[in-house]
């Protein structure tokens, strides 16, 4: 039995809990810290406490799947509000080398983000000073970058210099001492893979866009990655709290020597093209990543396929991209004209049929399923046949998230040891997303936020006073999600369980899905 070492991005259960559940369904181990070592959101995690953990947990492993602004800075907020000088950063990063020395068979997967550039201004997850200049920083950034590939207009050069006026410059060189600092970071762990350290990393890009900080230093890296010859033993595309996912299943892919191939579906005839709301690139390229990045490769057509990736596409991207919680009639009017589905459900439904095994990625909206389509999936007697789903926050989050799940579950599709009780956790698994991304993000957050918290006398951020009667309103509301839209043919009794708010506001929800047969 292959055991994995995991040390997770945060403490949140996209991060800490998904891979666990994702392990529970295969024979390998994933061992992982004890969640009060993770720290709290802006509250960072002790990284000696964290280093001297794993190095106990990887003398005897086979593989490491190590979070590196984890393990440098403590989560990721602290990645974004850290003072670490780059000296000290070196000393953290070191132990990766000293590991792999005392364990010369092991297998590390690393990753780290680059940096995000809200384009909204808040301090909930950045520097205090993001409530003020936080749009303008992202303006900054975005105007530089685009003015070193292109030109800038006369209106455009004259906001760049407004906005550079408005930024205090104390302001200005703490977020571009910090960015700089990450950026060595990032440069010194591909020097890690070069050296042998590190077997594959992933630097994902963290709610990015066309230009701005986050793409120049893509570039930047990318020309590193050539110069270091690292082949593909580095990719850098889209993405954050998937990521954990992803390597899991690729560490799985290739003790298993498994290499699944993916048949990609559109919603849309424009669905490849479009490029996502918070990414860089079309839908199509990044799924390709996704699937590279998991160990799987895309296929030309169905036939031969181990799954079929069924993909909800937005016809339309970036600011007119719907978010889940668009009223269904705001939506651009291409969501009416150019999206068929119909013959999307049409299509999986054949598909089903002839046998393969079908993941569906719900990327038409952002943050959250698209209610409409899933009530027609519903409605076609085929959400029990479906073997894998989600469609939280980002497309890319959304995607690494299916993918992962997918590529495990063809792995064992047809197999002896293919057990009543590993297929019970992944069809619980299954049901977890359905519960959280559609039932939680599309529906039951709204109708919370706006109709039960007043009733409390709480807000969005401002619950802790009232958590329990919170937790105990959304539980009974995602037990009636799951009563109205999926439990009719559910092959068992789903129970919901340990219903929290990992940080106390109404974005993301923690709980626990027990199938009973």
């Amino acid at each position: 039995m292959q055991k994995i070492v995991y040390v997770p991005l945060d403490e949140r259960p996209c991060n800490y809990r998904y891979p666990q559940y994702l392990a529970s369904m295969t024979d390998m181990t994933l061992e992982v810290p004890e969640i009060s070592l993770l720290g709290r959101k802006k509250t960072a995690a002790d990284t000696d406490a964290v280093r001297d953990w794993l190095t106990g947990a990887v003398r005897d492993a086979d593989a490491l799947i190590v979070s590196i602004d984890m393990l440098v800075h403590g989560g990721i907020v602290p990645s974004r509000l850290h003072h670490t000088s780059e000296e000290e950063c070196m000393k953290r990063l070191d132990v990766l080398a000293r590991l792999k020395e005392s364990n010369p068979r092991l297998r590390i997967y690393a990753f780290n983000l680059i940096t995000r550039v809200p384009a909204y201004s808040s301090s909930e997850e950045e520097p205090d000073y993001y409530a003020d200049y936080g749009n303008e920083i992202y303006t900054y950034g975005w105007l530089n970058d685009k003015a070193e590939q292109e030109t800038l207009d006369e209106e455009e050069t004259e906001r760049l210099k407004a906005i550079t006026a408005k930024i205090p410059p104390e302001v200005l060189s703490d977020f571009l001492t910090r960015r700089e600092t990450n950026s060595f970071v990032n440069r010194e762990t591909m020097k890690l893979v070069r050296d042998g350290v590190i077997d594959f990393l992933i630097i994902p890009l963290d709610d990015n866009s066309k230009y701005g900080f986050s793409p120049l230093e893509q570039r930047k890296l990318s020309l590193l990655a050539e110069d270091l010859d690292l082949g593909d033993n580095v990719m850098i595309y889209p993405g954050a709290d998937e990521i954990g996912c992803t390597l899991f299943a690729r560490a799985f892919c290739e003790a298993k020597g498994y290499v699944p191939k993916a048949f990609v579906r559109y919603s849309s005839v424009h669905g490849p093209f479009i490029v996502p709301k918070y990414e860089d690139r079309s839908l199509g390229e990044s799924i390709k990543y996704h699937l590279t990045a998991a160990g799987a490769v895309a296929h030309d057509h169905s036939a031969g396929t181990d799954f079929i990736l069924m993909t909800n596409s937005p016809p339309v991207g970036q600011k007119e991209m719907a978010e889940c919680s668009t009223p269904y009639g705001q939506r651009n009017r291409a969501y009416f004209s150019e999206v068929n589905t119909k013959e999307f459900v049409q299509a999986i439904r054949y598909y089903l049929r002839e046998g393969h095994m079908v993941a569906l990625a719900d990327v038409a909206v952002s943050n959250g399923s698209d209610h409409p389509f899933m009530k027609l999936v519903s409605r076609s007697g085929l959400i029990h046949d479906i073997a894998a789903y989600a469609a939280w926050n980002t497309s890319g989050n959304t995607m690494g998230t299916v993918v992962s799940h997918a590529v495990i579950e063809s792995y064992y599709r047809g197999k002896d040891e293919d057990s009543a009780e590993r297929l019970n956790r992944s069809r619980a698994y299954y049901y977890f997303r359905l519960i959280e991304d559609w039932g939680y993000q599309a529906i039951v957050r709204k109708d919370v936020i706006h109709n039960e918290l007043p009733k409390l006398g709480a807000s969005y951020y401002e619950l802790n006073h009232v958590k329990d009667e919170v937790y105990a309103v959304i539980r009974g509301k995602l037990e009636q999600f799951f009563a109205e839209y999926v439990q009719a043919g559910c092959p068992g009794q789903v129970r919901i369980e340990d219903v929290h708010l990992p940080w106390s506001r109404m974005f993301e929800v923690g709980f626990e899905v027990r199938l009973e047969q």
